[in-house]
């Protein structure tokens, strides 16, 4: 093999598995918002959600789409908006 198809190898498995971490993401943050929904706890900004999942479909992105750290990034993002969703928010006092 020459230099060119050894680069343009590398490339292509370094994209794949940054796709295969982007929909791993999408996958968490699916089943995240599902238990969160079924224990009946808040999950943030329904739109918060639907961003992330429309951000990593559609083809117009930040980073040209080899690169997924943009997607990784919004759907990072969503499950953080998530968790604190359901954190129990502790601002005041209790008597």
């Amino acid at each position: 093999m020459d230099t060119t198809t050894t680069v343009i190898l590398v490339a292509a498995v370094l994209a794949a598995t940054v796709l295969v971490l982007a929909l791993v993401l999408l996958v968490r943050l699916v089943r995240a918002r599902q238990a969160l929904r079924r224990a009946g706890l808040p999950t943030g900004p329904r739109w918060i959600f639907w961003g992330a999942v429309l951000y990593l479909v559609l083809p117009t992105d930040l980073l040209p789409d080899p690169v997924y750290l943009d997607d990784i990034g919004v759907l990072l993002l969503a499950l953080r908006s998530l968790r604190t969703g359901a954190t129990p928010q502790t601002g005041g006092t209790r008597s």
